[in-house]
């Protein structure tokens, strides 16, 4: 079960946190969400959740990443030359000396 109950509310009658499975904590000015408590129960489900969710999004910046990994790939011609060591042999090689 689930309820939906104002800060003050669970401040006056904190055994309205053992009733139920979980409580959202809300604003009553601004009928906005500010929390929510999950009873014992569900809290293993809950943090496996969180985790999966962490993981797949930490996932998703990686593979985003992977995506231009390796595409600065250096000759072994060019290995150990700075840049315009590179540029210069570059253009040599193009046009000649």
């Amino acid at each position: 079960m689930t309820k939906r109950v104002g800060i003050r509310e669970v401040t006056r009658n904190f055994s309205i946190l053992d009733e139920y499975d979980y409580v959202e904590i809300e604003d009553k000015k601004t009928h906005k969400v500010k929390g929510m408590f999950i009873s014992e129960k569900l809290l293993d489900d809950v943090r496996k959740f969180l985790e999966n969710k962490k993981t797949k999004e930490t996932q998703k910046k990686l593979d985003e990443i992977k995506k231009f990994a390796g595409k600065g790939k250096i000759y072994k011609r060019f290995d150990g030359l700075t840049a315009s060591e590179i540029r210069t042999k570059i253009a040599e090689e193009k046009y000649g000396q």
